[in-house]
């Protein structure tokens, strides 16, 4: 608070103080990440000014190759994503899919997906489902830890 807030205060004879206290949620600020299908120019166009308009965007990028529309801003995901579907006519959906490093095991059933885009596999760590075949069981890391280059006390065998 600054000084001319300090004595605005103390000079403010007004009796409703509660209203200009209360605290207003504030929004952070968001990337999301949407998989739009875009074929032309003019599908790029038509995706990018949809959401260009929104209150609280600050930057929208459109990767053609990937499918993909990215919105930085002070925004709510889900109301970006209904939007983009509203404007669009399109079928629109959040980023499925993450880099392939973060995956354990990327070709597992679910994870590999022939139509994600170079380096990127589909996010089954939140999946219920395929998430027990994604990850690493204990017994598998320390026989993959056992034979290592980075494990100083490794099997030297090979």
């Amino acid at each position: 608070m600054g000084i001319l807030d300090i004595v605005s205060e103390l000079c403010d004879c007004d009796l409703n103080l509660h209203s200009r206290n209360k605290l207003k949620k504030r929004r952070q600020l968001q990337t999301v990440e949407i998989k739009v299908k875009i074929d032309c120019e003019g599908c790029e166009r038509r995706v990018k000014k949809s959401v260009e308009g929104m209150k609280g965007v600050t930057k929208v990028e459109v990767e053609r190759k990937l499918n993909k529309l990215t919105v930085i801003g002070y925004v709510d995901p889900n109301k970006v994503l209904e939007r983009v579907r509203h404007r669009t006519g399109k079928k629109a959906e959040l980023w499925p899919y993450v880099p392939y490093d973060v995956v354990p095991h990327p070709y597992a059933p679910g994870a590999y997906d022939r139509k994600a885009p170079p380096g990127y596999v589909r996010n089954v760590l939140d999946d219920p489902v395929y998430s027990s075949l994604a990850r690493a069981s204990s017994l598998e890391v320390k026989y993959t830890t056992a034979f290592s280059d980075e494990n100083p006390d490794a099997c030297v065998v090979m």
